[in-house]
């Protein structure tokens, strides 16, 4: 079993920048796809970036492409977002996923994905 923890959230300006963090233990999912997703206050949870286990493989939403970057580091298990020039639309409760396929390919569709983290709140304040 995988379980995953995820950290970095908060409250911050229109502009500014943030960095969530996900710990995974259990498995080392160097050879998994893993991924970022979000719940807006009043909507869907919607995809945010996809990561290969394939070095450079990465995917985003159109709405954060260009300002968030996911990356991981396998040595430590950890997948990261670092979002920046923030706006209130990123407010959410921030998710990270992994799938159980091992060597799998990247995907945007929350169902793909089998282990859950339990989340972080972003706040952006304009």
């Amino acid at each position: 079993q995988v379980h995953m923890v995820e950290s970095g959230g908060g409250l911050v300006q229109a502009g500014g920048s943030l960095r969530l963090s996900c710990a995974a233990s259990g498995r080392p999912l160097n050879y998994y796809v893993m991924g970022w997703f979000r719940l807006p206050p009043g909507k869907e949870r919607e995809f945010v970036a996809t990561i290969s286990w394939i070095p450079g493989g990465t995917g985003y939403a159109n709405s954060v492409k260009g300002r968030f970057t996911i990356s991981r580091d396998n040595a430590k298990n950890t997948l990261y977002l670092e979002m920046n020039n923030l706006e209130p639309e990123d407010t959410a409760v921030y998710f990270c996923a992994a799938r159980s396929v091992y060597k799998g390919s990247t995907s945007y569709i929350p169902s793909d994905y089998n282990y859950w983290g339990q989340g972080t709140r972003v706040t952006v304040s304009s």
